[in-house]
């Protein structure tokens, strides 16, 4: 596939109605069943704070990433952004999509006055590791660390 041409690629905010396109790279992403993109779940994300962005080429949905801005009081009132389950479609990459997109992510944080950008990435995703270390993330700056609502604690 050629390189995509700035004229055929653009990113926006999602739409209700890129749910279901949504929903098909999240699968390919992870392969779990309860997985459900719902456009009242898009409609529903707080402006300013919460963006869910697609990249579009040639008019057809091709990636994806969530951001949200976090409240901090560590720097007076200067937030910090998480991004969430970024993807780009498996037969669109080598395109330069995830970079565009993080770089409009980068741009949203910025006039948001964020200090830092974190995300997490699974352990094994090696090739997305390279990526995000390419485009200036550091992997070894920090360690995550995860717990899914299955294990969360039942005592109050």
């Amino acid at each position: 596939m050629s390189r995509l041409l700035q004229a055929e690629f653009l990113v926006r905010h999602a739409l209700p109605g890129d749910a279901e396109r949504i929903q098909e790279l999240y699968d390919q992403l992870v392969d779990n069943p309860a997985v459900q993109v719902r456009a009242d779940a898009i409609s529903a994300l707080s402006p300013g704070q919460s963006a869910l962005f697609v990249g579009v080429a040639r008019s057809t949905v091709v990636g994806t990433a969530l951001v949200n801005i976090c409240a901090d009081v560590m720097f007076g009132q200067q937030p910090f952004a998480v991004v969430e389950n970024v993807v780009v479609d498996a037969a669109w990459r080598g395109q330069d999509i995830g970079a565009r997109l993080f770089s409009h992510l980068e741009d949203f944080c910025r006039a948001r006055e964020c200090s830092k950008i974190m995300l997490l990435s699974t352990a094994v995703r090696e090739d997305a590791h390279r990526f995000f270390a390419r485009i200036g993330y550091d992997g070894q700056a920090k360690l995550g660390f995860v717990k899914y609502r299955r294990h969360f604690s039942q005592a109050v």
